[in-house]
């Protein structure tokens, strides 16, 4: 078929209900798209579905949820407890081959699928979740939906390592594949895109863990920083980028002398590596005595940082923290530290400024920018020394 004589309509979307994941899906579903949600046990895929699901049916969207993993009256315990059970038809069954019949004789617009590590397809050998039913099960209800043009949504289980269990063909011939990341013992869950064919994965949504369910954190900087507390040495307000969303989380460390021959170094919410390093360009380019020092290195909140813009808050918080001098509580941080100890630019400055302005933040400290707009005082730094000496002195 020439490419030119395809014949091309435009991306019916539908919005799921949910403004926090509609923005990571990038306006809405899609019909005839697969969305893939993994994350750990416990983090909130089941009850995220169940809202969507919900919030559809609500408004007149025939949905099947087909629970495989629980039963209907586990489902319909955890629906009316989050408010949920319009709308919604339960199909408690795990033979694929029974829920491609079921489908095609309803017709519901959107299939929710918990999970896919539950089906199995009986003209296969092996049992459910091994890799050759995963793989059939997978694809079968892939070309259902796309045949017959229904969304369709799956729930899938993740390794000890945080990737999706299964073969990889899991993740290609999906359309989306959202991870939900957070610690289980903190409120704050985030959903965000690893792929999506009809939007961008640059963007998040931020939701709350609630009695009923998951709330949509309109707000995250004022949430992420409630809880602290100014005058403290080793705080450092970070301004990161989470996609395309400015967010202002609060980078802890805490120095303390070690009694062991080999120092611990543990950190949370930023990659070890990361932290080692900082901690290297510390000693070596800014006179800050670190080893013969336990140091222990946390984001509030339960967020996870990897941007290289973390590096100079992280150093400020570990200067602080070894000289037990606070920052000042008015300030913010940002920048890439390269191992030379210079500062180095990093990208959206302009929007990490605004955030911090509009969260009443007066001073901020990070590399060179044309016209920093913002706080009232920009602090330029060119190195790490520069750093230390304009916020801790």
């Amino acid at each position: 078929m020439p490419l030119a004589e395809v014949s091309v309509s435009p991306e019916m979307r539908f919005p799921s209900g949910i403004g926090e994941l509609d923005g990571v899906l990038g306006g809405g579903f899609v019909r005839g798209s697969v969305v893939l949600i993994g994350g750990e046990p416990g983090i909130g895929k089941s009850t995220l579905l169940l809202q969507a699901a919900g919030a559809l049916g609500a408004r007149g969207v025939p949905v099947m949820y087909v629970c495989g993993e629980e039963s209907v009256q586990q489902v319909r315990s955890r629906a009316d407890r989050i408010g949920a059970s319009a709308g919604i038809c339960l199909l408690p069954e795990v033979d694929a081959a029974v829920i491609e019949a079921t489908v095609l004789a309803e017709r519901p617009q959107v299939v929710v699928v918990d999970s896919v590590q539950t089906l199995f397809d009986p003209g296969l050998d092996g049992v459910p979740g091994s890799v050759g039913q995963v793989r059939a099960t997978t694809a079968r209800l892939v070309r259902m939906a796309k045949t017959h043009d229904i969304t369709l949504l799956v729930v899938g289980h993740v390794t000890k390592d945080g990737t999706i269990a299964g073969p990889r063909v899991l993740e290609h011939v999906v359309d989306t594949v959202l991870y939900f990341e957070g610690d289980a013992d903190h409120a704050f869950r985030i959903v965000r895109a690893a792929k999506n064919r009809f939007g961008s994965v640059s963007d998040i949504g931020i939701f709350e863990m609630t009695e009923s369910g998951l709330a949509e954190v309109g707000q995250p900087s004022n949430a992420l920083l409630a809880e602290r507390e100014g005058g403290v040495a080793g705080s450092a307000v970070f301004a990161t980028m989470e996609g395309s969303r400015p967010l202002l989380v609060e980078v802890q460390a805490l120095v303390t002398p070690t009694y062991l021959q080999v120092p611990r170094r543990l950190s949370v919410g930023i990659e070890n590596a990361r932290m080692l390093q900082v901690l290297a360009i510390l000693e070596r380019r800014a006179g800050v005595a670190l080893g013969a020092c336990d140091v222990y290195v946390s984001v509030a909140g339960g967020v996870r940082v990897s941007e290289p813009a973390v590096d100079l808050p992280l150093a400020l918080a570990l200067a602080s923290a070894r000289k037990d001098v606070p920052l000042p509580s008015d300030a913010v941080a940002f920048g890439e530290l390269g191992l030379t100890g210079d500062v180095r630019s990093v990208p959206h400055a302009a929007a990490r400024l605004r955030e911090a302005a509009r969260m009443g933040f007066g001073r901020a400290l990070g590399p060179r920018m044309k016209e920093p707009d913002g706080p009232k005082e920009y602090v330029v730094a060119r190195t790490i020394a520069e750093a230390l000496g304009a916020a801790i002195g």
